[in-house]
């Protein structure tokens, strides 16, 4: 009894959390399937995943929604430990290292957004700087970072709000780390390139792949920077599927629930393909 204290303990919570999400899928799967009663469809069949997967527009957001969840990712993982790092060797005064990296994972997503739609966007604080000291004639020539389909915006606020995420993270761990094998290595030759390379990295890799499932599963299929930020053509995956949600035919609504699930099954898909690549090749368990 006292194994399954804990679980008795956390059903209530677990019934309600479980039951909504458990659900919601088995719900949003059967109409993806075409089996939505409330409309007198039941009749189960694939044609609505063929028609997603056959659509030009889908595949264009699934590139896109990849291709800015993978960049602002990587750059944020390889900024952050770049970050952390440096914390841990600089003098810094606790205070200074305690907040100021940090006030940025407190701010929303949305908030992020409007803050880098404020100083990035062709009429905002940088382009205006820009203008008053000459190096531009009008503001309007400042390259547009925003609502272009290389994405530079969303990868922007995506890293103003994840650098300091893994920083936090990877800061707290190198703190642990035995400073003994740091100084062994030293003392044995190392330089400080291949202590942190051959010593301080591995002791980490477990923690930065951890973080880097949590910030690619989360821009993946995040909805609000994509939706303030990203250009109309292509589309993030998120928004097109919340695009086809409004449609007003709810006849509509399966091929809608077909891009959901699609959107689900591949976050679920490389978040258990890259651990399974990072325990075969490292030994690493995450």
């Amino acid at each position: 009894m006292s194994k399954l204290k804990p679980y008795i303990m956390l059903a209530p919570v677990l019934a309600l959390v479980l039951g909504v999400f458990i659900g919601g899928l088995v719900m949003g799967l059967m109409q993806s399937f075409g089996y939505f009663p409330a409309i007198g469809m039941k009749t189960m069949t694939l044609d609505y995943y063929k028609q997603v997967l056959s659509s030009p527009d889908f595949m264009s957001s699934l590139s896109f929604s990849l291709y800015i969840s993978l960049v602002s990712s990587v750059l944020s993982i390889i900024i952050g430990l770049a970050l952390a790092y440096a914390l841990m060797k600089g003098n810094t005064k606790k205070h200074v290292e305690g907040v100021l990296y940090k006030l940025p994972i407190i701010v929303p997503h949305s908030v992020a957004a409007l803050l880098v739609y404020s100083v990035f966007a062709q009429s905002g604080m940088i382009s205006r700087a820009l203008f008053h000291l000459g190096f531009i004639a009008a503001p309007t020539e400042m390259p547009a970072f925003l609502f272009d389909r290389t994405g530079r915006g969303i990868i922007l606020a995506y890293m103003w709000k994840e650098i300091p995420f893994i920083a936090m993270v990877v800061y707290s761990v190198l703190k642990s780390v035995c400073n003994r094998l740091e100084d062994a290595a030293r003392n044995l030759g190392a330089s400080e390139w291949q202590t942190f390379r051959y010593v301080i990295l591995p002791l980490i890799a477990p923690t930065l792949l951890s973080n880097f499932i949590i910030i690619f599963a989360f821009s993946f299929g995040a909805f609000e920077v994509p939706y303030l930020l990203g250009p109309t053509s292509p589309r993030a995956l998120p928004i097109l599927a919340f695009v086809e949600y409004t449609n007003p035919d709810l006849a509509h609504r399966p091929y809608t629930m077909s891009i959901n699930m699609i959107l689900t099954f591949i976050s679920l898909g490389i978040v258990g393909g890259v651990s399974l690549m990072f325990r075969r090749i490292f030994g690493y368990k995450v």
